[in-house]
């Protein structure tokens, strides 16, 4: 495996992307993590990510001088290339002149990292204002950039690499072959983990954690998260999983009757549908913080999941379909990276919560989690579905959420559903969806004044939902959605379109 050492990067998460697209298993790991941990995980390679921090800032984040000593090669990525050259004795300092954005990298001695890299000079992406100004003897150079005299240099003896630009960046058209080279070429990796391994892997997991007779309670929100979770604890325990969908009048439409077909029907998996619609209605009266919303919602998910565990008797396991962007919004978990908002399979929890969590897909990123439900065996309507928060539909409705308000979205967002289908967009677009605002406008209809709610239509393109850019709709389709959703929707008049990327917004709105 690949070891990532965590300072902090927004773009930590895409460099396991990359190495796990090199087929290499990779983890991440915050950088403080104790050298016997480093030692007992066996890494091939240590990939030291970017950060926020400067070398010169008080208490800045570092590594102990034994984690290069290891014996393994290690790659500094800009942040992680300084703390390399620190290590040795390089001098490093701030500079006038930073790097931003796109630059030329120039390559000035052949090196493993660079094989198979078409042209003589590269386009690269930069994020940084300190730049290694002098190298000790045992460094050596291997490329420049405009600004930066020693943009990627490595260690005499080539155990250690560093590169001043991000190659795991879409931004770097050639970042992969590099990344490619250092965990195939340097770290001699095979490259042959795949989701067969990975289920293989997991399935033994799950075994010994649930050792004996212990029973999974596992809900299920309709989306792709759950299901897949729920398929592969399946497959490790049998009949010992119990699926738990509850209707939690969050839901999109026709939501419930597709779980019972594919789970009870097509997979034969146990499932039983708990009504607890006026519980979470009850619950979210009045709660307009879309925060709260996430905890209220979360912690009367895992009451009536504790309540059915309780029913079905013997569950001492409840099983999540929490993905690693999940996590990485939510807490600092695995690296000091921003806290965005809270997910309700991650902040939302109780601490008091009864039952053991089992989230067989903590460390997956959303393509890889569809192709293990291929592998599955889970039907195209579930593995191919786009995302849906596990908060339903209430994050969709800035305000309050009310019986009669979801009523208006669910009719709205089936419309969206309805046209992005009809104009062949599943497979270009990530995610499209409504929201309702809590504002009203003015409006006219068949002469007279109407003063009803707006609706926002989002719909966005992306790679994997940590970054996304808004969708270049053709006007004709957003015509028919706003077209439909005034005529054939009593109580909203007005309908806009959501131009905003992330950043600097989220996909959902709340």
């Amino acid at each position: 495996m690949i070891l990532i050492l965590d300072f902090g990067s927004q773009y930590t998460q895409l460099i396991a992307r990359r190495v796990r697209e090199a087929h290499v298993y990779c983890e991440i790991h915050p950088y403080n993590l104790p050298l016997d941990r480093i030692r007992a995980l066996a890494p091939k390679g240590i990939i030291l990510s970017g950060g926020p921090a400067s070398l010169y800032e008080r208490d800045a984040p570092n590594i102990e001088r034994a984690v290069l000593e290891l014996g393994c090669p290690v790659l500094g990525i800009c942040y992680g290339m300084y703390v390399i050259a620190q290590h040795l004795g390089a001098r490093s300092a701030g500079t006038a002149h930073r790097e931003y954005g796109p630059a030329i990298l120039t390559v000035d001695r052949p090196d493993e990292l660079f094989e198979g890299l078409t042209g003589s000079d590269h386009l690269v992406w930069m994020s940084h204002g300190d730049r290694v100004e002098n190298l000790p003897s045992d460094l050596c150079a291997i490329a420049h950039s405009a600004n930066s005299p020693y943009a990627a240099f490595r260690s005499v003896d080539g155990r250690l690499r560093g590169i001043q630009f991000h190659p795991e960046v879409v931004h770097t058209p050639q970042g992969a072959t590099i990344l490619g080279n250092f965990v195939h070429r340097i770290c001699k990796e095979p490259g042959d983990w795949t989701m067969a391994n990975f289920i293989e892997t997991k399935v033994a997991e799950i075994h010994r954690a649930t050792a004996g007779e212990g029973r999974v309670v596992m809900g299920l929100s309709g989306g792709v998260d759950s299901s897949v979770a729920a398929a592969l604890i399946h497959k490790a325990i049998g009949d010992r999983l119990h699926c738990v969908f509850v209707d939690t009048a969050l839901l999109r439409a026709g939501e419930r009757q597709r779980m019972e077909k594919v789970f009870a029907g097509q997979l034969g998996i146990p499932l039983t549908v708990v009504d607890a619609s006026e519980l979470f209605l009850q619950r979210l009266a009045g709660v307009t913080d879309p925060e709260h919303k996430r905890r209220v919602i979360g912690h009367t998910f895992v009451e009536v999941f504790e309540r059915q565990a309780a029913a079905l008797g013997g569950a001492r396991f409840l099983g999540q379909g929490t993905l690693y962007p999940d996590v990485i919004e939510s807490v600092s978990f695995k690296g000091p990276s921003a806290t965005i908002k809270s997910h309700h399979n991650v902040g939302g929890l109780p601490e008091t919560m009864r039952l053991e969590l089992i989230e067989p897909l903590r460390e997956l990123f959303k393509d890889e989690v569809r192709e293990l439900g291929r592998q599955l065996g889970l039907p195209p309507e579930i593995v191919d579905r786009e995302p849906f928060p596990g908060p339903g539909l209430a994050i969709r409705i800035i305000g309050e959420v009310t019986r009669e308000r979801l009523d208006l979205l669910r009719r709205a967002d089936q419309i969206v559903i309805e046209e992005t289908q009809a104009a062949g967009l599943n497979n270009r677009l990530w995610q499209s969806f409504a929201v309702l605002l809590p504002i009203k406008s003015v409006g006219v209809m068949g002469d007279g004044r109407t003063y009803e709610s707006v609706l926002a239509i989002r719909a966005v393109e992306s790679s994997d939902g940590m970054t996304a850019d808004w969708a270049r709709l053709d006007p004709a389709v957003l015509a028919r959605m706003s077209s439909r959703i005034t005529n054939e929707i009593k109580g909203i008049n007005r309908v806009v379109y959501d131009i905003t990327s992330k950043p600097p917004g989220t996909i959902e709105w709340e």
